[in-house]
């Protein structure tokens, strides 16, 4: 897909003209993200100061009241956040190996920083596309200092395990000495699949972050949350990375707004995910992955190279205010795309009906390009 500073600017703002929605959100401007955060304030709330007071600690304060645990760390980056879980857990354990997946986000997407700044070395958990099972933990070559669990697992098709299995991994990665992270950049919208409140899933592990703007809507921003002593130890490394800025009131005020916001809706986006996928099933040459969805977020192919159904998705939304889904590209198998489908508040006003005939409408202008 060309991701050239043009193509976005013309994609967000197709996008943002649409009257439906199936995937994603209309992108926000920034006049509208400071009116939210203003409309949230009280007029006299003062900033906070290198972390501290303000937005920041409203926040911490609230992220380990929802989590169920003794305090929590703001860090403008989920990436710094695991970063230093993953050091505390090796100093605490005395091993510098960590337990990941993968298909984990530490392995595809932050180029190595656990081993080249962390000096970390990763023990792959499993080969499934899921999280490991409790057999493959126990049976691990070589002990691990952590174990961590990506809950949903994104890059295998944000799955999840059952609450039953995730209480089996964390007991066998216990029983072999190690500690427990969640990477939890979703673990909001998780709940549902697993049956249990977020301070229940979060009390399972020693450490658990979470993201402020994949599902809540934020600016940016992430928190690492535990007990106290991890937290003490976090925000010192917090500091040592470079994270602990002069003000970061905007990024905190929009999490709180997600908060707010968005969390109370995201059992009911994850409920009409099922509705949404077994429509798009439906179309000729189409498969979801899974079904049902564990999230609000699934995998959708397609039997047609990636250029040619994002150009269609283009054209619909321009020419017809209508956005189906984005962001394909081609998989290893020739002429077969896929993209991922996120049902949130658009989604909503779509009936099942309306999901097929919009993935109709969609499928005609592919066949026009």
């Amino acid at each position: 897909m060309n991701d050239g500073p043009a193509e976005r600017v013309r994609r967000l703002a197709a996008l943002r003209g649409c009257d439906r929605v199936l995937s994603g959100v209309r992108p926000v401007s920034m006049a509208e993200h400071l009116d939210a955060v203003r409309a949230a304030l009280a007029p006299d709330s003062l900033p906070d100061v290198y972390g501290e007071g303000g937005p920041v600690e409203a926040l911490e304060l609230r992220v380990a009241e929802l989590l169920g645990t003794q305090a929590a760390a703001f860090f403008p980056t989920g990436t710094m956040a695991q970063q230093v879980a993953l050091r505390y857990g090796a100093e605490l354990t005395g091993r510098t190996t960590v337990g990941l997946h993968p298909l984990g986000h530490l392995m595809l997407h932050e180029r190595d920083a656990y081993a080249l700044l962390g000096g970390l070395r990763a023990v792959r958990t499993t080969t499934a596309p899921g999280n490991p099972t409790a057999e493959e933990v126990a049976e691990l070559a070589e002990p691990v200092g952590t174990l961590l669990l990506e809950l949903p697992l994104r890059d295998a098709g944000f799955v999840l395990p059952t609450w039953d299995e995730l209480v089996a991994v964390v007991g066998a990665a216990r029983e072999a000495g190690a500690r427990v992270h969640l990477d939890g950049a979703r673990l909001w919208e998780s709940t549902p699949h697993l049956g249990q409140p977020l301070a229940t899933v979060a009390g399972l592990a020693d450490s658990t972050y979470v993201s402020f703007y994949k599902s809540l809507g934020g600016v940016s921003g992430a928190a690492l949350a535990g007990d106290a002593r991890l937290v003490r130890y976090a925000r010192d490394w917090r500091h040592r990375y470079g994270g602990t800025l002069f003000q970061q009131w905007p990024a905190a005020a929009a999490a709180l707004v997600g908060l707010d916001r968005e969390l109370p809706r995201l059992p009911g986006y994850v409920a009409h995910a099922a509705a949404v996928a077994t429509a798009l099933a439906g179309l000729p040459g189409a498969r979801v992955y899974p079904t049902p969805p564990h999230t609000h977020q699934f995998r959708l192919w397609l039997p047609h190279p990636a250029d040619r159904l994002n150009a269609a998705n283009l054209a619909l939304a321009e020419e017809e205010k209508a956005w189906f889904v984005g962001g394909w590209r081609d998989t290893e198998v020739p002429g077969l795309a896929m993209a991922e489908v996120t049902v949130a508040a658009p989604a909503l006003d779509l009936d099942a009906t309306q999901v097929a005939d919009l993935g109709g409408r969609f499928l005609r202008r592919l066949a026009a390009t």
